[in-house]
């Protein structure tokens, strides 16, 4: 989609071209009635300033559309798509993978989420570092750094579906 469609799109429509970057409900309405950008970038500044005030609640509620690292979404639609290309560089060995299976389970138990993190340009066994590192956060600094991490995914997703 190019930015003249997106300015112009029913509201319906352009929602569902923003629910598939991150599905934060108020995030979408407030970028669908700031229309039209007339730019990419007049966007993503926007968004991103918009995501810069996510609650930890609008968080959680965003992370059910996300699978868990090192598995394929399973899906259909623009987010599994961009959720599967995301990952594309997730192949790991059946150590690395197993360790990630173990990783995100432990990290489920601990913070009652799956862990996010932004997989594009990562491999396995980084990812598997930031895991094991980000499981001795405390809750609220986790949080906190979840929310980074979807923000980062969202603004990433904005600029792919609008490249």
């Amino acid at each position: 989609m190019d930015i003249t469609t997106f300015d112009t799109a029913d509201a319906e429509k352009a929602a569902a071209v923003l629910r598939a970057c991150a599905d934060v409900g108020a995030w979408v309405d407030a970028l669908v009635a700031g229309r039209p950008y007339g730019s990419v970038e007049a966007l993503v500044a926007r968004a991103d300033a918009l995501a810069a005030g996510w609650t930890g609640a609008q968080v959680e509620a965003a992370l059910a559309d996300h699978p868990r690292i090192g598995e394929r979404h399973v899906g259909t639609g623009r987010s599994a798509e961009l959720s599967g290309r995301e990952q594309s560089g997730v192949d790991a060995s059946v150590d690395t993978a197993a360790r990630l299976a173990a990783g995100n389970a432990a990290y489920e138990e601990r913070f009652d989420r799956i862990f996010l993190v932004r997989a594009a340009g990562r491999s396995a066994e980084e990812i598997l570092a930031l895991l094991e590192q980000r499981l001795t956060h405390d809750p609220e600094t986790e949080l906190a750094v979840t929310a980074g991490q979807l923000r980062e995914i969202a603004l990433l997703r904005l600029e792919d579906t609008f490249a």
